[in-house]
């Protein structure tokens, strides 16, 4: 003898009631909260050990821009690091911030230039301008997953210790300079 009707057609809908409760669940974390504001662990804590080359042909007033390590980042200076990528849209609507960001802080800024095609990186630097005062290639990703990047754009600020200040998830704007990274970088020198 079978279930009768009623129980059978509820134990039918039992799984798709589980999926549109956890898919409402996902869709609701999805969307609250502000991104730029996701904590993270590396804060307060040296940089992760790293040596990233230059990229490939990549040049500032005629000669060649170089690359990063670990130690670069521990010379006594508050350093801006900004992770980015030419494929990244967001990247190529922040780039005119963060030129002005590194004007207005005149904290020498450095880039992680994310699994990106050297010549592409070229080409957006041509576009945009060149305010990095050094570019590390981060070919397979391994060192920006070592920062705690959840994607590109993000931008760390970085004590004179070589220890990680302040980060921000996003494109930086114009708001955010003034709200938060030149406060963060004024913090961050204070502390040394």
């Amino acid at each position: 003898m079978s279930a009768d009707p009623p129980r059978s057609r509820l134990l039918a809908a039992l799984p798709l009631a589980a999926f549109l409760a956890l898919g409402g669940l996902f869709l609701f974390a999805l969307f609250s909260g502000d991104p730029s504001k996701l904590p993270s662990a590396l804060i307060g804590r040296p940089v992760p050990a790293f040596v990233l080359p230059p990229v490939e042909g990549l040049m500032r007033a005629e000669a060649p821009v170089p690359g990063f390590a670990t130690t670069d980042l521990a010379a006594g200076t508050v350093t801006i690091v900004n992770v980015w990528a030419s494929w990244c849209g967001p990247c190529h609507e922040e780039h005119p911030f963060l030129t002005a960001l590194a004007e207005r802080s005149q904290a020498p800024l450095f880039g992680i230039d994310y699994k990106d095609d050297p010549a592409e990186a070229r080409r957006f630097i041509g576009r945009y301008g060149n305010p990095y005062t050094r570019v590390g290639a981060d070919r397979s990703g391994r060192v920006a997953v070592d920062w705690g990047v959840y994607g590109v754009p993000e931008t760390f600020i970085v004590d004179g210790r070589g220890r990680i200040a302040y980060k921000h998830v996003g494109p930086i704007t114009a708001e955010a300079i003034e709200q938060n990274r030149l406060p963060a970088i004024a913090r961050a020198r204070a502390g040394e």
